[in-house]
């Protein structure tokens, strides 16, 4: 039963007023731009020379750059419009715009007019560009933090889908023998389908109607990136999420002549390819919510970054020795035996997922409300610039000799040294990845209570200390980031030093061992909750050596005295004689048992400040310990 309600829970935002008439919204808006992009660049490729005297290469080339070039020209521009404008009302107006850009697209269809069709491509890319600000900045002012991954997981999964069906029924349509008729029909009713599903978009006030806008698109523009550069886990989030669409265009452009010269195979198999890829970024992207327990982990962007590394790289070991005499259809590819090549490109597509959807939700969990929109144009401009790089970066190495699949070999060593790079200036990454390898591979955690910690404003969490991982596990389980007190002579052990620095714990000392130090952990302790950060301190001091609760010292009641805040009591249960606690027993035995342990985290209810006392809060911590977490 609990499974099955954790599954149903994956689909509760999408019986939402709030959330469902967006997501349609933006998912036949994307539809409609790459069924419209794909039949058009068709359409040049093979009836082009009909039609106009000249080069279809050339056109081409034009068609797909000025689509793209409006991310950089309006973005900036739209990120302050939206800002500025209550959000519903500025999307349909979008949509509505898309439907006289789609009938004269229809019309110009109809009658062949090529140049026009590209002019109204120019278009159709600016008004994405309004719209990708109206999208993102969205989603944090209708959905609470811990569903921030799930809608988040949504969008992307639905973005990918509609692209690859866009590509298919564009390139589909325009090759029958009313193809142009077809086309047409279609990109008008997709249109109105999406102007049709944003009149139940619910009303969403501008946060910041006072906004100048400023008209100038180059001086916004260096603005913008000025501003983005203000909060710095922002930015180099943004970075990756602009590497992720390098990546994603990387794939998305080349598999097509990836299948033909490389596997021998035909369009089917090149379809086949796309939906396997598109199906993987669904998968984890979906998955992200139930892999992060509904809250923003972005341990788990390593974890996304080392998959798609080491299957981008054994995409080029399962290329087939020998390429087919003859080019292949679906059914012979199949029989002969591509498993391991397939769930390479599933596998790209999944941890692409695990990669994206933790990022994006980061960028608009930290940012600014007021100027969210203006961060997610910035957002667009840098993804509109690596998209570009990544045709640059592969027309550069393919024509220097290298194949395609050394082309992928390339990128995923690339993306190896990016991701080192990125998480060496941000190691708040990595140590979020560990905490979250330790709690679902390790152990297996089960937590009761989490909704009693406060959402927002400071706190102090006390809990009984069994472990030299305590911290890791509270850290894992706890959805805001937690400033944790520890014994100075913990927080110095190898390797774990590097992950307390990172989470910005707080070293202490005894007043017999090192005064000055003690005095500095409690003027730490007060600022961070001056700050209104969650602080967790161990109430017992030390380590546990026999499995039983030690006395709780007066630590906290100095905290509180200093300042007033409420405590939550918190009681781990299970690791008493795991690999990580100090019970004297054969350490191979401890591994054996660390791994097959369930760890519990019971949170018991907030207790004001005024009825604080050490021997109050030990007897909650004791009677949480006692309680049947695992039901």
């Amino acid at each position: 039963m609990m499974e099955k309600a954790k599954i149903a829970g994956q689909f509760e935002l999408l019986r939402q007023k709030r959330f469902l008439p967006f997501f349609i919204t933006q998912f036949f808006g994307a539809l409609n731009d790459n069924v419209f992009k794909n039949a058009l660049i068709i359409l040049i490729a093979f009836q082009g020379s009909q039609l106009i005297n000249g080069s279809t290469d050339l056109l081409i080339n034009i068609a797909a750059a000025l689509f793209i070039l409006p991310f950089f020209l309006f973005s900036a521009t739209a990120g302050q419009w939206i800002d500025k404008y209550e959000k519903s009302a500025s999307i349909r107006a979008i949509k509505l715009i898309e439907i006289v850009i789609m009938l004269l697209a229809a019309l110009a269809l109809l009658q062949g007019y090529i140049f026009i069709l590209i002019a109204l491509l120019f278009l159709m890319g600016t008004q994405s560009a309004f719209f990708g600000p109206a999208k993102y900045s969205y989603i944090p002012q209708h959905l609470k933090t811990n569903e921030l991954i799930e809608g988040n997981a949504w969008v992307q999964m639905g973005t990918f889908v509609a692209i690859l069906l866009g590509t298919i029924l564009g390139g589909v349509m325009i090759g029958m023998e009313q193809g142009r008729l077809y086309v047409a029909c279609a990109i008008v009713s997709l249109a109105v389908a999406g102007y049709s599903a944003s009149r139940f978009i619910p009303i969403t006030p501008s946060l910041n109607e006072n906004l100048r806008i400023n008209w100038n698109v180059f001086s916004e523009t260096y603005r913008n990136f000025k501003f983005l550069k203000t909060n710095r886990t922002v930015f180099l989030s943004v970075l990756g999420v602009s590497w992720f669409w390098f990546l994603g265009a990387m794939y998305l452009v080349q598999l097509p002549n990836y299948t033909k010269t490389i596997l021998g195979g035909n369009e089917q198999v090149v379809t086949l390819l796309l939906v396997l890829f598109t199906v993987g970024i669904g998968v984890g992207s979906l998955l992200c919510n139930w892999l992060s327990g509904r809250k923003i982990e972005i341990g788990l962007v390593p974890f996304g970054s080392i998959g798609l590394t080491l299957f981008g790289m054994d995409l080029y070991l399962s290329q087939p020795d020998v390429m087919p005499v003859v080019t292949i259809g679906l059914k012979e590819f199949l029989l002969n035996g591509h498993l391991r090549l397939m769930a390479d490109i599933i596998l790209i597509g999944f941890f692409g997922g695990l990669y994206i959807v933790p990022l994006m939700a980061l960028v608009q969990q930290r940012s600014d409300p007021k100027h969210m929109s203006r961060v997610i144009a910035g957002n667009n401009i840098i993804n509109a610039l690596l998209m570009v790089l990544s045709a640059i970066v592969a027309i550069i190495i393919l024509s220097s000799g290298f194949s395609i699949a050394e082309l992928f070999l390339l990128v995923a060593v690339f993306n190896a040294i990016v991701a080192i790079y990125i998480y060496s200036l941000v190691p708040e990454f990595f140590m979020r990845f560990m905490v979250w390898l330790l709690i679902h591979s390790v152990y297996h955690v089960k937590a009761k209570g989490l909704d009693k910690i406060p959402d927002e404003g400071p706190a102090v969490l006390v809990c009984n200390h069994v472990s030299y991982v305590d911290a890791l596990i509270i850290a894992g389980c706890i959805r805001r980031p937690v400033r944790f007190v520890m014994y100075y002579k913990i927080f110095n052990l190898p390797i774990l030093n590097f992950v307390f620095r990172t989470a910005k714990a707080i070293s202490i000392a005894g007043k017999f061992e090192d005064r000055e130090q003690l005095k500095k952990a409690f003027d730490d302790i007060d600022q961070a909750l001056s700050d209104g950060d969650l602080v967790c301190i161990f109430p017992e001091g030390k380590l546990t050596s026999d499995g039983s609760m030690r006395r709780f010292r007066d630590g906290v009641e100095k905290i509180l005295e200093r300042r007033s805040v409420p405590v939550v009591p918190m009681a781990l249960q299970g690791l008493w004689g795991s690999a990580f606690s100090r019970q004297r027993t054969n350490i191979f035995y401890r591994l054996y048992k660390g791994f097959k342990s369930s760890i519990g985290l019971v949170v018991g209810d907030l207790v004001e400040p005024q009825d604080v006392s050490a021997k109050m809060l030990q007897d909650k911590v004791r009677i949480l310990y006692d309680d049947v977490v695992h039901r």
